[in-house]
């Protein structure tokens, strides 16, 4: 039988520079298949162009055996590959089922949609696969995560035989990346192909049957999941073997710096109470709407209290804004980079410089001199991979995007770092970059709040962690505690 997909020497430049030099990738029927690579490794490049979004450079693509050229995502649709892409774009204010229909709704009396039949095809759809959403609900007020499994029950009702899947699980938590996991292997089942792209190699060695790797625009190497291992993969994508993934050289200290009581807010969540100290990497783990994001939301002024204290360096502290929690030396890296982290239409050196104006200022006019020379300490220290701090922001990986923002907040000399998921969407190489300047970070004596979905980051760097469920604390593990098995148990 011929393969679904057979893409070879795939080539695309951008004002003459090479982003992909060999792709070359070959997908059979009823497989999942890992396409693997670090950021800037063409990835991306690739699937736009299978996708019909750019033009090729050169090479051929073939759809079961028959060259094909799509223009448009429209002609790849057509000729059954639908694709969920990282990032996310759905219309906030229409519902789940008019963004999964959308320019394809059911039609009744007079041509005017029939949303009773559009709603129960989209329920349908989404209890088929477990998602616990209702079609009716405003994607505007759903999670990321949610968003998420919208989007791929959107990909999923083309009835596609080829699905793409670009870090579907980015914004899941283990239990919800657990039901896209049946999804993908009920789709596997009936004779559908996937192409699944994922930094989170444990996902790779779980679900998918075969991978692929690039590295620097070209093919490196493919084969089955079953003759290669974790180190082995580590080494293709990033060139060379990393001695540890995680980068842990922090001790904690005995003094308070964070004292949170019975904390509620008007988001999710209820009672909390914990402490943080100075040198500690303190993990909050549960899962989807457990009320993570919502605490680091409450402690960086986002939402508004219900009651409870929140005391730092054992003063009660009033944070109404991000501009008190600032003040006090809190910064706050989210989830959404490049929805609330970024200014994507800017410059490196305008994202780097947006929490500290004042200081690159003289008498409320910006200084360049000031605004080159901070930049130049952040690109330096977080070894940022940018040929010039002009650059447009939104030409850097997924990973040195990120250091950018953590840039900007180290500029403000922060005592509290609030990190939501901060290795989301980025290679594991990058990841280990991360790690370091956290564990940095810590080791001066700074303190981490870091929610994480992925149990072996927190195993790798915290020092303990707090669970939640349901907007209320179930437990706290020690780091001697911690494993997988006690942190979903708390869980669920």
């Amino acid at each position: 039988m011929q393969p679904v997909l057979d893409v070879e020497n795939l080539r695309k430049s951008f004002s003459g520079v090479p982003a992909l030099r060999n792709g070359r990738f070959r997908l059979e029927h009823g497989s999942v298949h890992a396409l693997c690579g670090g950021n800037g490794a063409g990835k991306s490049t690739f699937l736009t162009i299978v996708m019909g979004i750019q033009a090729r450079d050169g090479g051929t693509i073939s759809r079961n055996g028959k060259p094909v050229s799509f223009t448009s995502p429209a002609d790849a649709l057509a000729n059954g590959i639908a694709m969920v892409e990282q990032e996310l774009s759905p219309v906030p204010a229409m519902s789940v089922a008019e963004n999964i229909w959308l320019g394809r709704e059911p039609v009744g009396f007079l041509g005017r949609i029939d949303f009773a039949t559009m709603n129960k095809r989209s329920q349908d759809l989404l209890d088929g696969f477990g998602f616990g959403i209702r079609a009716e609900t405003l994607m505007m007020d759903l999670t990321v995560a949610q968003t998420q499994l919208v989007e791929i029950a959107k990909a999923l009702s083309f009835d596609a035989e080829v699905i793409i899947l670009d870090e579907p699980t980015s914004a899941l938590g283990e239990a919800e990346a657990e039901q896209l996991f049946r999804a993908i292997r009920a789709l596997r089942e009936n004779g559908r192909a996937v192409i699944y792209v994922s930094h989170r190699l444990s996902e790779i060695f779980s679900i998918c049957d075969s991978y692929t790797v690039f590295r620097d625009g070209e093919f490196v190497q493919d084969g089955a999941i079953s003759d290669i291992d974790k180190e082995e993969l580590i080494r293709l994508i990033v060139g060379r073997s990393l001695n540890e993934e995680f980068v842990k050289e922090n001790t904690p200290g005995t003094e308070k710096v964070l004292e949170v009581e019975a904390l509620s807010a008007d988001r999710g969540v209820s009672g909390i109470g914990f402490t943080a100290h100075k040198g500690e990497i303190l993990g909050i783990y549960g899962l989807m709407g457990s009320g993570r994001t919502e605490i680091l939301d409450r402690l960086f002024g986002l939402s508004t209290t219900h009651g409870g204290q929140i005391r730092i360096g054992g003063t009660e502290a009033r944070i109404l804004s991000p501009k008190d929690a600032i003040a006090l030396g809190i910064a706050y890296v989210t989830e959404d980079r490049k929805g609330s982290g970024l200014v994507l239409s800017g410059s490196v050196r305008d994202n780097l410089c947006l929490t500290t104006l004042e200081r690159v200022s003289n008498l409320g006019v910006m200084s360049a001199a000031r605004e080159r020379e901070a930049a130049a300490r952040m690109i330096g220290e977080l070894s940022i991979k940018t040929a010039s701090d002009a650059l447009g922001v939104s030409s850097l990986s997924g990973g040195n995007q990120q250091k950018v923002v953590l840039g900007k907040w180290f500029l403000t000399a922060p005592r509290i770092l609030l990190l939501d998921e901060p290795t989301r969407g980025v290679d594991v190489g990058a990841k280990r970059e991360i790690y370091r300047v956290m564990s940095d970070f810590a080791r001066a004596g700074g303190t981490v709040l870091m929610v994480s979905s992925e149990t072996d980051e927190l195993l790798g760097m915290a020092d303990r962690v707090i669970v939640l469920k349901d907007g209320r604390m179930t437990g706290e593990l020690g780091r001697s505690e911690l494993s997988a098995e006690k942190l979903l148990h708390l869980a669920v």
